[in-house]
Parts: C-alpha cells; sequence; structure tokens
C-alpha cells in the first residue's frame, strides 16, 4: 500500500517526520506547485493527480500535517475518486477560522465538515500555536476520525523533538483495515 505524505504551507523540513517517513519507509510527497503562497483549489487537483497516478488497484494511506489535513478532508469532499484512500493519519490541523490565521491562507476557510469515506485518526497537541484542542476535537468529530490526544508537542513538526515519530506510524498502519 503507498503512503502519500501531505505537508502543510511551506512543506516538511529535514527533521520533519514525514520527510523522516519517507526516506526510512518510502513514502511519497505530494509535492506542491507552490509551498508559500498556497491555493486550496491547486492543492487539491495536485493531490486527485498523484491519486490517480497511482493505479486504479493501488490503495492509498494519507500522512497529512497541518494544512495537509485541511487538504485531505476538501479532496475527499469533492472527488469522485476518495474510495482509493485507505485512511488517513490528519496530525495537527490547523484552526483556519482563526483570524490570524484565515487572513495568511485565504483560500482555505471554511474547512470541509463532512465524515470522511476512510478510516482517520486526528492527532492534536494540547499546546499548537495554530490550533486549540477544541478546534481539532470539532474537527475529528465532523470527519468521524478517532481523537487521539498527544500531550504538548506544540505543531507536531521538526520542533517538537518527535525524531521518526514511530509510534504515528503505528497509528497511521493501524488504519489499515479500520472500519471506516
Amino acid at each position: 500500500m503507498r503512503v502519500l505524505t501531505l505537508p502543510g504551507w511551506q512543506g516538511s523540513g529535514p527533521g520533519h517526520w514525514q520527510s523522516r517517513w519517507e526516506a526510512l519507509h518510502g513514502h511519497l510527497r505530494v509535492e506542491q506547485h507552490d509551498w508559500l503562497r498556497p491555493l486550496r483549489g491547486d492543492w487539491t487537483a495536485r493531490l486527485e493527480d498523484v491519486v490517480l497516478a497511482q493505479g486504479e488497484g493501488a490503495p492509498v494511506l494519507l500522512a497529512a500535517h497541518s494544512l495537509g489535513c485541511l487538504l485531505a478532508a476538501w479532496w475527499a469532499a469533492h472527488s469522485r475518486h476518495a474510495h482509493r484512500v485507505a485512511g488517513a493519519l490528519l496530525v495537527a490541523p490547523p484552526d483556519i477560522e482563526r483570524d490570524d490565521i484565515r487572513q495568511a491562507l485565504p483560500s482555505w476557510a471554511p474547512p470541509a465538515r463532512q465524515r470522511l469515506p476512510f478510516a482517520s485518526v486526528l492527532v492534536a497537541s494540547s499546546d499548537d500555536p495554530y490550533g486549540s484542542l477544541p478546534s481539532a476535537r470539532r474537527l475529528a468529530a465532523g470527519w468521524g476520525a478517532v481523537f487521539h490526544p498527544l500531550g504538548a508537542r506544540g505543531h507536531v513538526n521538526a520542533d517538537s523533538g518527535l525524531g521518526d515519530w514511530p509510534e504515528g506510524h503505528r497509528l497511521l498502519l493501524d488504519l489499515i483495515g479500520s472500519p471506516s
């Protein structure tokens, strides 16, 4: 099964768990055309292209971080190919409706709120500067995702000291065969 990583705004640097998973496990990054000025429509079209490129009989898992979580949900709400996804790990989604974040990323609000058509786990930190636990819980409830609080780990990125984050990778792999 192919794992697609969906980085957030500005991408994921070499110390980020997504980049480390790509190097360790051969996961494929969905490269966006513009990491600094993300447009929801452009990012959604790119995800669609990459999912389709995997082939009809090749289910995928999504490993999304930050804005990548909102991308996964928006894509699932609008794609006729969401059935190709077996599950998604959604880590540290930002509160896109918070004034400062909405102004920085104006094309991303409102987020998709429908139940995802695949199994999912939403991981959130209690001290994420871009999203609160209540906001993450609301997204998890709307998406039908299992909510997994991580404690105080910031934005769950390279600065969080997770290294290869084997616990997160286990959460991702546990989605295989989970009911949606």
